[in-house]
C-alpha cells in the first residue's frame, strides 16, 4: 500500500454492467448518511506500561506520511445475539487497548526529530476512538467495495480543524451501529507507520486479541535494521525520484491545471480477462505475472486515454514489497514499518502502444529491487531528502493481494471492505474482488473524455 496525497472527496455512484469488466461511475449524490455520534472522541491509552521517548522511523517512512482510509463492515448475527453491533464498541475499545501494549507507538503522536525526519513520540497518549449510531440499516450505504467519500467518509473519524499531518492521530478508530444490528468499524491510519503488510498484522492482531488469543505474530518494533549507512552509499541511479520536465515534454498530454474534472470508475477484470492480457505480452522464461500484465496494461491504456503525444516522456511508479528482499540482514519476521521500497519504468508514449514493451518495463522495475537496490534507495533519502515526483507519472497502489478478510473479532470475517476514499489523478487502485479467484478491480480517475477512451481500450481488450 503506498499513497503520497490525500484523497479526493465529495463524489456517488451509480452502476453500468458489462461482459467480462464491471464498470462504476462515480456521480453527484444520491444517498446521504446521517450519523449521530455517541458522546466525545476517547483516547484509548495502552492497558499496561509501555516505553516513553522518541521511536525512529526508517527513510522507508519518510515520504508517506498520509492518512489512510479503510472500512470493514460486519453483518449482524443471523439470532440476534452477541454477533450484532450492540457490544462492539465495548469489544473493540477494550481490545485496542490492549493490543497496544505490543503495538505502543500507535499510541503516541507524529514529531519532528533533531535531524529535520519524521519521528514518533511515544507520549501512550492512546488512539482516538469514537462510536456513532447510524440512522439506516448497513444494506443502504451501498456496496462498499465501490467506495464513496461522501457516504463512507462519515464511518471514518476525521480530527476537526487539524491543519497538518503533526496534528492527526497515528490511529483513529470509528465504531457505527446500524439499525440492522451491524456495524462498521472504519480506521484512519498514519501511512508512515506501516505499509498494507503491516497494517494488515496490526488489524488481525487486534482481532487476535478480541477473541482473546495470543498474537501469532508479534511486532518486532526496531527499525534500526533499515538505518542508512554511514557515510550514506547510494549505488543506483534512482529514477523514481526523477522529474519528467518540460525538456522531456515533446507534445502536449491533455495533462496540466486546466484539466476537467475527474471522472472515477472502477473495472472489474476477471481472471479470464487477465489470462488474456497476460497472453497479449508473451515474455520469455517465466512468462509475466498477473501484476506485470495488469500493471503494463492499465499504465498504457491511460496514457493512450490522456492522448500523450508519442514522444512525451511517461513515468510509472510502485511499490515492492522488500520483506522477501531484504538480504543482508533480512528483516525480522512481523516487522512493523514500511518495507516496501518504490520503483519506476519510464519510456517515450509511444512505446506504449506495444503491450510486450509495456510489461517488459514493469517486470524490469519489479527485478530491479534487489537487497543492494533497496539499501542504496535508503542511502539515497538520507542523502538527498528527496521526494518521488510525481509529474507525467502514474502511481500503482496494490490492494489486491491483502488479507483483508483475515480481520476477525469474533464476529467472523467482514461482510465487505475496502478504502474510504478514491484516488487522486496520478493513482490507480488495485483491489481484490472478494470472493471471486483471481480477479482485480481497478479504480482510477479520468476526465470524461479520456474515460470513454480507456473504457473503449478495455473493452476492446477484455471482450470475450
Amino acid at each position: 500500500m503506498v499513497m503520497f496525497i490525500q484523497f479526493a472527496h465529495g463524489l456517488s455512484r451509480h452502476f453500468l454492467y458489462e461482459s467480462s469488466i464491471f464498470l462504476c461511475e462515480f456521480v453527484q449524490g444520491v444517498f446521504e448518511l446521517r450519523l449521530k455520534q455517541q458522546g466525545e472522541p476517547a483516547l484509548v491509552p495502552p492497558a499496561g506500561e509501555t516505553p516513553r521517548g522518541s521511536y525512529y522511523l526508517s527513510n522507508l517512512d519518510q515520504n508517506i506520511a498520509v492518512i489512510v482510509q479503510t472500512v470493514y463492515c460486519f453483518k449482524a448475527a443471523e439470532d440476534g445475539g452477541d454477533g450484532t453491533g450492540r457490544n462492539a464498541g465495548n469489544v473493540l475499545r477494550e481490545s485496542l487497548a490492549k493490543v497496544l501494549v505490543h503495538y505502543y507507538p500507535l499510541a503516541g503522536r507524529l514529531a519532528i526529530s533533531g535531524e529535520g525526519k519524521l519521528a514518533v513520540d511515544c507520549t501512550g497518549d492512546g488512539a482516538v476512538f469514537v462510536e456513532a449510531e447510524a440512522d439506516c440499516a448497513m444494506a443502504d450505504i451501498g456496496d462498499v467495495t465501490e467506495p464513496d467519500p461522501s457516504v463512507l467518509g462519515k464511518l471514518v473519524y476525521t480530527v476537526p480543524g487539524a491543519k497538518n499531518i503533526l496534528e492527526m492521530p497515528l490511529l483513529a478508530a470509528q465504531v457505527t451501529k446500524f439499525k440492522c444490528g451491524g456495524f462498521v468499524l472504519g480506521l484512519a491510519i498514519n501511512h508512515c507507520m506501516f505499509d498494507g503488510v503491516g497494517a494488515m498484522q496490526f488489524v488481525n492482531s487486534w482481532g487476535e486479541t478480541a477473541r482473546g488469543l495470543p498474537l501469532s505474530l508479534p511486532p518486532a518494533l526496531d527499525r534500526a535494521v533499515l538505518r542508512a549507512r554511514d557515510p550514506p552509499l547510494p549505488e543506483f541511479p534512482h529514477h523514481e525520484f526523477a522529474q519528467v520536465t518540460d525538456a522531456d515534454a515533446g507534445d502536449g498530454d491533455g495533462e496540466d491545471a486546466t484539466s476537467p474534472p475527474l471522472l472515477y470508475r472502477s473495472f472489474r477484470f476477471t481472471a479470464a480477462s487477465i489470462a488474456r492480457l497476460k497472453a497479449m505480452a508473451p515474455l520469455e522464461g517465466r512468462g509475466c505475472t498477473a501484476f506485470e500484465a495488469l500493471a503494463g496494461f492499465v499504465w498504457s491504456a491511460r496514457t493512450r486515454a490522456l492522448g500523450v503525444g508519442p514522444t512525451r516522456r511517461s513515468k510509472l511508479l510502485f511499490a515492492v514489497d522488500g520483506r522477501p528482499r531484504f538480504l543482508s540482514p533480512p528483516l525480522p519476521a512481523g516487522y512493523f514499518g514500511n518495507a516496501i521500497v518504490l520503483t519506476s519504468a519510464a519510456c517515450a508514449a509511444g512505446e506504449l502502444e506495444l503491450p510486450e514493451r509495456a510489461v517488459r518495463l514493469v517486470r524490469g522495475a519489479v527485478e530491479a529491487v534487489t537487497d543492494a537496490y533497496m539499501r542504496s534507495a535508503v542511502d539515497y533519502f538520507e542523502a538527498t531528502r528527496a521526494r518521488p515526483s510525481l509529474a507525467s507519472t502514474l502511481v500503482i497502489t496494490a490492494w489486491s493481494r491483502l488479507p483483508f478478510r483475515a480481520a476477525d473479532f469474533g464476529w467472523g470475517p467482514p461482510a465487505a471492505y475496502g478504502p474510504a476514499a478514491l484516488p487522486e489523478k496520478e493513482v490507480a487502485l488495485f483491489l481484490s474482488c472478494g470472493e471471486e479467484k483471481g480477479g482485480v478491480r481497478v479504480l482510477l480517475g479520468l476526465p470524461a473524455e479520456a474515460m470513454a477512451e480507456f473504457q473503449r481500450i478495455v473493452e476492446e481488450v477484455t471482450a470475450a
